[in-house]
């Protein structure tokens, strides 16, 4: 009997697969049963997020593309709004937009572009996905934000599903998760990341118990809707392995212990039955559904993705 949160998985490509260019790394990644191939959106990472996905739809021909994700800071909501729509009205139904606040305190040291604190940076977020939405509907739209002002413009193209392809937002703090719960399709919970990269105090706001105060914050937002939304999972470290002392090296790097580094969401470390057996577990507790592997472990992992998607 399938859950009504049934299972998928997505791929997070930084490179291509090996001896593979973008279009056939695209093609063997839908082969091997992703929904999605998500791009990430650094600067030292990864091809730019939107030509990515353009190439990625294009050679393949029911995978989904998206973003993980968008930070709000580096294009005005304008620009990306056409440029998702275009890529909604060729591929309808394969566009997911994933939409975030900037974390990584790289980025802004080396491009140079202002690290707002975070309180701004999440408001700007908001009103960015207002925009997009507002542009994505029909006739033209005005808005008047603290950080954004749209002035009678009618968005063009016109998406190719009403209103707009669905948005995932990820994050890890109270005011953006309910955010999400309110206004979001999908809802990455994450660990946040206050220092601007990850580090130990990340890791350990990924545990079990930060879990559960997170998808807390999500249901207060998300309200009569929670049941609707799909609950996704960044895998920070993916390994199969039947070495018994694995998941305990990879537990001390996380600076805990093996049983919560197992339980832990962004982690997926043991043999095949061990890590199907802890993202049922998952969804049990949580609500997760949806996991997003790195593009290093596609492969491996390709036999649970077999197994387990659509139950």
């Amino acid at each position: 009997m399938s859950h009504p949160r049934r299972l998928r998985f997505a791929v997070e490509l930084h490179h291509p697969f090996p001896g593979r260019n973008w279009a056939d790394t695209a093609r063997e990644a839908e082969q091997l049963g992703y929904s999605t191939a998500f791009f990430p959106d650094h600067f030292d990472e990864g091809p730019g997020p939107l030509v990515g996905m353009a190439l990625c739809a294009a050679a393949t021909t029911e995978m989904r593309v998206g973003a993980l994700v968008l930070d709000c800071d580096y294009r005005h909501p304008v620009v990306v709004a056409r440029e998702l729509a275009t890529l909604d009205a060729e591929f309808p139904g394969r566009i997911e937009v994933g939409l975030g606040a900037g974390w990584k305190a790289w980025d802004y040291a080396a491009s140079g572009i202002p690290m707002d604190r975070p309180g701004v940076r999440v408001s700007r977020m908001m009103e960015h996905l207002q925009v997009l939405r507002g542009l994505w509907s029909e006739g033209p739209f005005s808005f008047e934000g603290e950080h954004y002002r749209i002035e009678e413009l009618d968005g063009t193209p016109a998406p190719g599903r009403p209103g707009g392809p669905p948005v995932l937002i990820g994050g890890g703090a109270p005011r953006l998760l309910r955010f999400a719960g309110a206004h979001a399709d999908i809802v990455g919970v994450n660990a946040s990341i206050h220092s601007g990269e990850i580090d130990t105090e990340a890791a350990h706001d990924g545990l079990p118990t930060r879990i559960d105060e997170k998808v807390g914050w999500v249901r207060e937002g998300a309200g009569n809707r929670f049941d609707d939304l799909e609950l996704n999972a960044w895998l920070a470290v993916a390994q199969l392995t039947d070495d018994p002392a694995v998941p305990a090296m990879v537990a001390e790097l996380f600076a805990t212990d093996e049983a919560s580094l197992r339980s832990s969401p962004l982690a997926l470390v043991g043999t095949e039955g061990e890590v199907e057996e802890q993202l049922l577990a998952r969804r049990e507790r949580w609500g997760y559904s949806y996991h997003v592997v790195p593009g290093d472990s596609a492969h491996e992992f390709a036999p649970v993705v077999g197994r387990l998607t659509g139950t």
